[in-house]
């Protein structure tokens, strides 16, 4: 729900209770005025017609009782007083002329009205009753024998005098109308007013959320917000936040020259040094072999120290040449994948490619024993990527993997689980501190315990993270000081192959974490 919306229903609705209680206010008071002021003129009326209602007595086969008389008009002030005498005794109902004429009868009493009425509660005194569709406000009043009674005397019949009242409904239906109709057009104007203003003063919100997105996206960081209202909150807010932009495009643009500066860099010094280094190592391996011509004809003369020392120059060159050249390569592998640069993919089969590299593999030096698993399970499974990349970055690990176990072996294996291929390399050498596992696959980070003894220039590990991020894999490292290291590559299985997930042949150490 948006703020403006918010805004809108909370002062909605506390507008609609205020106008609600004010309405209803209003109408209680009118009720309570008009009503308060007729009760006493309806009860002066009463006491002036109680008085000249005459008791009969009659004596009948069903005993001794009374009949109650009432004079007629000339006996009631008003004419728009209408009287009802109720015999306690037997329940007749005797009504004065202008009740008769107007066909009307008012609801009888019973023992616990009675009570109630000599109780003098004004709950039963007075009445409010809706008969044949017309209201009436009725004052009930005892009436005794005697004119003469004392408190103990039990009243024969119950006077019921009462006004028309219909006028008054009327009146007060009308209230509530207009009432209920003026709260509901008030609260109506009230919120599609208050939902225009919401909208203009939130504006610039919307603006700043707007120029915010063209930010994430990095489309547009030239983007200004526009405000030409007062100085107020919001408007300190958008000059706040252009300032921010400001700040962040000039960051942007630096981090953007220098970024391409470095990129420029790596990969210009990467193409310029190849050339170079590629003409060196001919020219050193041209000399070298001359060299050992010329010995081979000298072989029963005196051999030089000059000579020796020419050639052992030879291969020292010859070694850094090499080093330089992997270092070069290693560098423009990262230059393209700094500058996104996409390898070309296509289906490959899993367990052809593994061949092919278990094959390989066995010519690389070593001083550890290279054992190849079981591959079949990779039989008939593909994935989509590149076949020189993909083998570059198996190559990466079984060469690390080769340098750092000096005795022992490195173990190729393949699994398959959840739709995913996972190439093991493990190994029985040095191993890592856990907390060095996050670390490996930054660039020219090398372990602690690898520093200064082995060769290498730490670039490796940041090169096979790149292609395995191109190809939506993942990689888990499973290590621990002086027992070894497990490097497990998951790499998705191509759909298209409809591989099923084979979970019996899945196998996870507790230990591992995924990169």
């Amino acid at each position: 729900m948006s703020i403006r919306l918010r805004l809108t229903l909370w002062y909605t609705g506390i507008l609609t209770a205020t106008l609600f209680v004010l309405a209803l206010g209003l109408y209680l008071y009118m009720n309570y005025i008009i009503f308060a002021g007729l009760k006493p003129d309806l009860k002066d009326e009463a006491n002036y017609v109680l008085p000249r209602i005459k008791a009969l007595p009659v004596i009948s086969s069903q005993g001794f009782g009374f009949n109650f008389e009432l004079s007629g008009r000339n006996s009631i002030r008003s004419s728009k007083l209408l009287v009802q005498v109720v015999n306690l005794q037997d329940g007749r109902k005797f009504r004065s002329d202008e009740l008769i004429e107007a066909g009307l009868e008012f609801p009888g009493v019973n023992d616990k009205k009675v009570a109630c009425v000599l109780a003098e509660d004004s709950n039963c005194l007075y009445e409010r009753v809706r008969i044949n569709g017309y209201d009436f406000l009725i004052y009930n009043a005892p009436v005794y024998a005697s004119s003469i009674f004392s408190p103990k005397d039990k009243p024969i019949g119950m006077m019921q005098a009462a006004f028309f009242i219909g006028h008054y409904e009327q009146l007060f239906g009308k209230l509530r109308l207009v009432l209920t109709v003026s709260m509901l057009v008030g609260i109506l104007l009230a919120a599609s007013i208050g939902w225009f203003l919401a909208r203009k003063a939130l504006r610039p919100i919307e603006q700043v959320i707007s120029a915010t997105n063209q930010i994430e996206k990095g489309a547009d960081l030239q983007r200004r917000i526009e405000y030409n209202g007062p100085g107020d909150e919001i408007g300190v807010l958008t000059e706040t936040i252009n300032g921010m932009l400001e700040r962040l495009q000039a960051a942007y643009v630096e981090m953007e020259e220098a970024f391409a500066a470095q990129r420029r860099f790596v990969s210009d010094a990467s193409h310029e040094l190849r050339t170079p280094l590629t003409t060196i190592r001919g020219n050193v391996e041209l000399l070298e072999k001359m060299w050992r011509q010329t010995e081979m004809q000298r072989q029963y003369a005196t051999t030089t120290p000059a000579i020796e020392l020419s050639l052992e120059a030879m291969r020292d060159i010859s070694d850094e040449a090499e080093r330089m050249s992997r270092l070069v390569n290693d560098l423009l592998a990262l230059a393209r994948a700094d500058a996104g640069i996409q390898m070309p993919k296509r289906e490959l089969e899993v367990k052809t490619l593994l061949e092919d590299v278990a094959r390989k593999a066995v010519l690389l030096p070593r001083t550890s024993d290279w054992r190849v698993g079981d591959l079949s399970a990779a039989a008939g499974s593909y994935i989509y990527g590149s076949p020189d990349y993909l083998q570059q970055l198996l190559f990466i690990f079984i060469e690390n993997a080769f340098k750092y176990t000096e005795e022992g072996y490195v173990r190729m294996e393949v699994r398959l689980h959840a739709g995913q291929v996972g190439i093991s390399i493990e190994d029985t050498g040095i191993g890592m501190e856990k907390d060095e596992v996050p670390h490996i696959f930054e660039r020219f980070y090398r372990a602690d315990v690898s520093r200064g003894q082995k060769a290498g220039t730490g670039l490796g590990l940041s090169i096979a993270k790149w292609i395995i991020d191109e190809h939506q894999g993942s990689i888990e490292v499973m290590t621990a000081k002086g027992e070894g290291s497990t490097f497990i590559i998951w790499l998705p299985v191509a759909p298209l192959t409809g591989l099923e997930e084979v979970n019996s042949s899945a196998h996870f150490l507790s230990d591992g974490n995924r990169v």
